[in-house]
């Protein structure tokens, strides 16, 4: 499936793209729903965290959604931030999304590299990011781990008894 997918490129979200990612996102997180209006409003606050995974037919196969934050203080699943914070101390990674055509293209892999860069572009010593859907395999890869924090456990507990907190350093 994925060996048909390895044209696929990633580009900034723009609004015209917010119908398909709601599709994608009904597809692939069906147990963690969010308003179009969180994918709209992370697309407001820091659109440069934003990106399609695009094939050159134009048909969008996953999405990026990612923006500065506080570094333990993931927001609430479908919440809206109202505003980014003026000092934050993590780039975090609310949601990275693959549908299943485009799982095994080394696609998360290349959004997450271009991720850190943009984390670094913004002087941030790290990325966090909540794993659900036992993921956490692919994250350790990318870099990331596990933080065990017992003031964490009720607020991680509200995404899936699987979520695990991740953190990658960049410095």
């Amino acid at each position: 499936m994925a060996s048909e997918h390895t044209d696929l490129r990633w580009r900034l979200m723009e609004a015209g793209d917010l119908a398909s990612i709601n599709a994608m996102a009904e597809v692939i997180h069906p147990d963690f729903p969010e308003d179009d209006s969180v994918f709209r409003e992370r697309m407001r606050l820091y659109g440069d965290g934003c990106f399609v995974l695009e094939s050159p037919g134009g048909a969008l196969h996953g999405y990026a959604v990612t923006h500065p934050w506080q570094l333990y203080a993931m927001p609430a699943l479908n919440s809206l931030l109202v505003e980014l914070p003026t000092h934050p101390s993590t780039y975090y990674l609310h949601d990275i999304a693959l549908m299943p055509t485009a799982r095994g293209s080394g696609a998360a892999a290349r959004i997450v590299a271009v991720l850190a860069e943009q984390a670094r572009r913004e002087d941030l010593a790290n990325m966090s990011l909540v794993s659900v859907n036992n993921s956490v395999g692919f994250w350790e890869k990318q870099g990331f781990k596990t933080e065990n924090l017992p003031e964490l456990e009720a607020k991680l507990k509200t995404y899936s008894e699987d979520a695990r907190f991740m953190v990658r350093q960049l410095r």
